[in-house]
This record gives structure tokens, sequence and C-alpha cells, in this order.
């Protein structure tokens, strides 16, 4: 018998459905996380040059640590100042 482990220790994880991509990006705030791994930094600062020159609006996010889910302050504020968010994962 085989036993799978839970990291996030849900009992009844919810599910929603996905929210429909935007057909652009122009006009629209593009936020950037990072989620605090190595390098990560590195692959989001190119992003936000290449999303810059394309005359897009950038902000930028980091989460404390990769070990947890961005806190929900955190979560909170992109919602209020975003319209999608790119999340950077590196090593």
């Amino acid at each position: 018998m085989t036993s799978v482990l839970d990291p996030t220790a849900e009992q009844s994880p919810s599910s929603r459905a996905r929210l429909v991509r935007p057909e652009q990006l122009q006009g629209l705030t593009v936020g950037l996380l990072d989620i605090s791994k190595p390098r990560g930094d590195v692959f989001l600062d190119r992003l936000d040059a290449l999303l810059t020159q394309r005359g897009l609006t950038v902000k930028r996010y980091m989460k404390p640590t990769v070990a947890k889910p961005a806190p929900l302050p955190l979560r909170q504020q992109m919602v209020g100042e975003v319209n999608v968010v790119i999340e950077g994962l590196a090593d």
C-alpha cells in the first residue's frame, strides 16, 4: 500500500474554474511575482524589460519564502493593482 502525503495539509481543497485569459496584454497592467527561488529575479528582470519595451505597465512583487503560498495581503494587493500575473519559476 502506498501513501501520498499532501504537504499543504488541506482537508478539503477548494477548486474553481480558470479565469478566461485576456486576448491581448495591451492596456493591461502585468504583475510579475518572484516566488523567491534562486535566479527567478534574472528571468523576471528580462521579462520586465521586454514587456516595458512593448509599452506595458509592469508591477513587481515578491513572496517572502518559496516554501509557502503567497500571503493573503500580498495576493489581495496584486488583485487590486494588476490585471494579470506572471509567476517566475527558476533555479
